[in-house]
């Protein structure tokens, strides 16, 4: 039976249908490509509490914490993992780069899963993977470097299955201001997570002066997240805080209708692209700035060369400390300026994703030559460029979860993931320690030209971040309008309905 537009949804069952499935507009593509065959279905499930859903994203921020503080323990290290393998920048970076490449590979199978399945087993199998892989690194010995790469990559199978779903989850429990909040405070820990693992890495291995107890930390601390996963997080329904009576969205539409809907949502492309440009650039200086500004003291005669482990890892420690800091301040101006402007400027979250891009790449790239002369001013200008960058971590997400119905945001976690890295940090820190040490055969026994053969690598970054300051900017054109049409969507409206701006 056809069905001619929005049905509603009653409490004997019946269902309610987002728009009509023979007349369904061109706007989303074909019928089989719009959301014609997506249901409102009341499910027999209670409402989840405000107390179990805070407490639910209180458990995934714990988790995301640990899982950022494993990604930088190995940059946290870097000095001592080179001197103990005896290997060069090349081949240092692809220690960040296998992890990428497994991430961003297995992001669409747990995106399909992800829409489809429990998503709270699916979280509670990466996990576990990772925990088994992230500590097995610590055993690694020094013929067996391959080993490392190896286990490094299956770490990034679990990150992949819980980077593409927790952010969902947090969708579903709440809507509006409030999942605002929720998610500024899940993305605060991406800055704080990745300052604190350069903090415990070089930490511990200082105290115990072998770089693989670092390794350990995670693990330990990984197992408490595993046991919260189990026990206090629940499995809401898709789309369940922005439906009436948090009956959710059922979907039944196949994966290549979901890329379809997703490749005509110009807000998500060109968001994604501004995404991929910001990875690109995060990836690399997470990875390399602590080693860039040891070398630049050591070129400076400030602090003697690394002969022998351990080395002086306390630019780590700086330099953790420093995103620390400067992710809490950014992701809180951020959140700020959002819930400001966004009833005065209905384009106002992509503009200030524009405006934190545009505005940091000159001041890191001031930090790339200040090293030379005066290490605490660089550190001033990192952090103001830090700071900006963090602006945009709450706002992203956000994004997302409103140019994206319910029931295909997983999948769509898991596409913006698999391109900002495959383009952006899968293949940064790599890159930038091959210009590096291509540059460096020009005059390899200084160590002057070791630090501005880095130097004049990583200045790649500020270009690229005046690259994504632009792919926000083309965002502004689309968010109001791919905004509303997926409100109209989820709210019964049919896709044909005109979609007037404000």
């Amino acid at each position: 039976m056809e069905s001619d537009g929005p049905e509603t949804s009653h409490p004997d069952g019946e269902v309610t249908h987002l728009g009509g499935s023979s007349r369904c507009a061109p706007r989303y593509g074909s019928c089989a490509g719009s959301l014609s065959s997506v249901e409102l279905t009341p499910l027999q499930k209670p409402a989840i509490s405000l107390t179990r859903s805070y407490t639910a994203v209180a458990v995934l921020c714990y988790v995301n914490l640990l899982n950022y503080m494993d990604r930088y323990t190995i940059a946290g290290v870097l000095l001592n993992i080179q001197k103990f393998f005896d290997i060069y920048d090349s081949t240092s970076g692809l220690l960040q780069t296998v992890f990428i490449c497994s991430f961003l590979l297995l992001a669409p199978i747990f995106g399909y899963l992800g829409d489809r399945y429990n998503r709270k087993y699916i979280m509670i199998g990466g996990l576990s993977v990772w925990l088994v892989s992230a500590l097995g690194s610590s055993f690694v010995t020094k013929p067996y470097f391959w080993v490392l790469v190896l286990l490094r990559a299956i770490v990034g199978t679990g990150e992949a299955s819980y980077t593409t779903i927790a952010p969902t989850i947090i969708g579903d429990l709440f809507s509006g201001t409030k999942r605002t909040l929720m998610i500024a405070a899940f993305y605060i820990f991406i800055p704080v997570g990745s300052g604190l693992g350069y903090i415990a890495g070089s930490s511990i291995a200082t105290l115990t002066g072998d770089w693989r107890w670092a390794l350990t930390l995670n693990p330990i601390l990984g197992v408490v997240g595993l046991l919260l996963l189990i026990f206090f997080c629940p499995n809401p329904p898709r789309g369940a805080a922005e439906t009436m009576h948090g009956q959710g969205v059922m979907g039944h539409s196949s994966y290549m209708e979901d890329v379809k809907y997703l490749l005509k949502n110009k807000s998500f492309v060109w968001s994604s692209m501004g995404v991929t440009a910001m990875a690109f650039l995060t990836g690399a200086l997470g990875f390399w700035t602590p080693t860039f500004l040891s070398r630049a003291q050591v070129s400076q005669g400030i602090q003697p060369p690394c002969t022998e482990e351990p080395c002086d890892t306390s630019d780590s420690y700086i330099f953790g400390a420093v995103t620390v800091v400067t992710g809490i301040l950014g992701v809180c101006l951020g959140m700020t300026l959002s819930r400001w402007l966004r009833d005065k400027l209905p384009n106002a979250d992509p503009l200030i994703c524009a405006v934190g891009m545009l505005t940091s790449s000159p001041c890191l790239l001031i930090a790339m030559f200040l090293p030379s002369t005066s290490i605490p001013a660089t550190y001033v200008f990192i952090a103001v460029g830090e700071t900006l960058l963090s602006l945009n971590w709450p706002i992203l997400a956000d994004i997302l979860l409103y140019v994206v119905v319910p029931n295909r945001r997983a999948t769509a976690e898991a596409l913006q993931i698999t391109v900002c890295h495959l383009l952006g940090d899968a293949g940064s820190p790599y890159l930038i320690g091959a210009i590096s040490d291509t540059l460096r055969k020009y005059n390899a026994d200084t160590h002057i030209w070791s630090f501005h053969s880095l130097q004049y690598s990583l200045l790649l970054c500020p270009f690229i971040g005046v690259l994504g300051g632009l792919f926000f900017l083309m965002t502004t054109l689309h968010i109001t309008k791919d905004r509303r049409e997926a409100q109209l969507l989820v709210e019964g409206a049919p896709p044909s309905q005109p979609v007037s701006e404000s």
